[in-house]
């Protein structure tokens, strides 16, 4: 059997709260973070609502020399990691950097630092970076800067799937901490709130355009009809479940089994391959699906793409057999950092014994889901699915216990 691989830490930057502790108790009581874009205005956009992370507190958690160095994502990405070390008890300083190693993911980020290239540029006639070089810039920063600010040496890598990416990353840290490395650190953060990266965001055709923040994301509701983009994300410690023992550290739980599949391409006779994807996470953990204790949806606020994960939940749990949540409709669905902000709040309900609940959202009964919805619903929670799926057809899926 393959080693217990666990959570021992979480740093959390979401835009309903700041710190574990302030997320929780704000999804707890329902507080919703999304409202219109203030880092722009978005007057002449057809969507003008984002879940943003308020004020500066998380520039002025870092020092002031690495602000000029570093555009918005990697900011919250050193923060969260910061607080996700320090909630472990890792003192990177006290071991040995080859132990040490940054698993992250992206799927939006890259855009502030390429529109900042693209401006300068324009402006000063600097030096040509393309808009390649930018992103290729981005997709490796989050995990080596984070791995220079902590003199991480072990293994590095960064995972782009779009949404699914988040659970993406930390299957490969998992992996990365089974074949020795003691400490990796994984999850994602996203943030994409500017001109060139909403113009993106926008080029897909999902996103809402309501000017109502609690009517604008509604998954599995009746006017479901689009999603609202957030910037955030979580960030886990995560290491084998003898040196969490070793270490005397606390454990939020275990990562216990994950599975992946990619959709056939449109127009082929194959059906959607989200089932398959929770099939084989179940079949990872030796979970049975009675044993799910609450299932964390994607929700993409599409009625076909709902439609997709509802069958998909019907069909390996039952109708209305298992609770289902989604916490992110007060935060938007924050790109690759969505699923890890999904596993910390997993983690959080093992821990208080209470389901988060699921706002502003009027069911289609015909999704014949048991909804959690408007307040959080106290339950023993031992045992937890998280669903994650990205632009292109990709599914991700991953089953997390409590130890």
């Amino acid at each position: 059997m393959s080693a217990s691989v666990v959570v021992t830490g979480l740093g959390v930057a979401a835009p309903n709260g700041l710190g574990v502790e302030d997320y929780w108790s704000a999804t707890l009581a329902g507080k919703s973070g999304i409202g219109r874009i203030t880092r722009f205005d978005p007057s002449d956009y057809p969507a003008k609502l984002a879940g943003q992370i308020p004020g500066t507190a998380a520039d002025d958690a870092l020092p002031s020399r690495l602000l000029p160095q570093t555009d918005r994502v990697t900011r919250l990405a050193l923060v969260a990691a910061d607080w996700a070390l320090e909630d472990a008890g890792v003192r990177p300083a006290e071991l040995d950097g080859f132990d040490m190693g940054v698993v992250t993911a992206s799927a939006a980020g890259g855009f502030e630092f390429g529109q900042g290239e693209l401006q300068r540029l324009w402006s000063k006639g600097s030096q040509y970076v393309s808009a390649y070089q930018s992103f290729a810039w981005f997709y490796a920063v989050n995990s080596g800067q984070i791995s220079i600010r902590n003199g991480m040496k072990g293994p590095a890598g960064v995972v782009v799937s779009d949404q699914a990416g988040g659970l993406d990353a930390v299957a490969q840290a998992r992996r990365q901490v089974r074949k020795g490395t003691r400490i990796i650190v994984s999850g994602a953060v996203d943030a994409s709130i500017c001109q060139w990266g909403w113009v993106a965001q926008l080029a897909s055709g999902r996103l809402s355009t309501s000017e109502e923040p609690g009517q604008a994301y509604v998954p599995f509701g009746r006017d479901a009809h689009g999603f609202v983009p957030g910037e955030g994300g979580a960030i886990l410690i995560m290491e084998s479940a003898e040196s969490a023992r070793e270490r005397g550290a606390e454990v939020y739980g275990e990562i216990s089994g994950y599975g992946a599949t990619i959709d056939p391409k449109p127009g082929s006779d194959r059906g959607p391959g989200l089932r398959k994807a929770i099939e084989t996470a179940l079949a990872d953990a030796g979970a049975a699906p009675g044993e799910i204790d609450v299932v964390f949806a994607d929700g993409a606020a599409d009625p076909r793409l709902d439609r997709t994960e509802a069958d998909a939940i019907n069909a390996v749990f039952g109708a209305r057999a298992v609770p289902v949540t989604l916490p992110k409709t007060m935060t938007g669905r924050l790109y690759a950092g969505a699923a890890p902000l999904d596993l910390a709040a997993a983690f959080l309900s093992m821990r208080d014994g209470i389901i988060p609940p699921t706002i502003n959202v009027d069911p289609c009964a015909e999704y014949e889901l048991d909804l959690v919805l408007d307040q959080p619903r106290p339950a023993p929670v031992r045992t937890a699915l998280v669903l994650a799926r990205g632009h292109g057809g990709f599914n991700s899926a991953m089953v997390v216990r409590a130890v």
